[in-house]
């Protein structure tokens, strides 16, 4: 995978994996990430050690103006993943959003705004539902 650093050899990945451009990603060490993963990733994604991310997790940076008359126009804002995450299957994490360490994100989950440290996070939008 071409992110324009060396990856640590720690770091496992199993295709297939998309990215919009895959040099605005930063993984950190004993990084897991299962199949069909998609990262939009023109406003930068930081991926702490040890983060866990399964299949169909969707990292989007990028999003369109409210404006109808301008939808056109799109903005970026980062996604920062600390370390010891768990994002669980088919999760969507949304523009300028941070994930506090050791945290889970469940199944399914839209997470739209930050999530602490030491806490699962499940549902659309998500919501804290236990604190570790």
């Amino acid at each position: 995978m071409k992110l324009g650093y060396e990856v640590d050899s720690s770091t496992w990945i199993i295709p297939p994996f998309y990215a919009d451009f895959g040099r605005n990603i930063k993984v950190g060490k004993n990084f897991f990430m299962n199949q069909s993963c998609t990262f939009m990733d023109r406003g930068g994604i930081t991926i702490g050690d040890d983060v866990f991310i399964a299949p169909k997790v969707c990292l989007t940076t990028i999003n369109h103006d409210f404006n109808p008359y301008n939808r056109k126009a799109t903005f970026c804002k980062p996604i920062v993943i600390k370390d010891r995450v768990w994002i669980g299957i088919n999760a969507t994490i949304c523009p300028g959003v941070t994930i506090g360490e050791n945290s889970i994100i469940a199944a399914g989950s839209v997470v739209t705004k930050d999530v602490p440290p030491n806490i699962i996070v499940g549902g659309n939008p998500a919501k804290i539902l236990k604190t570790l």
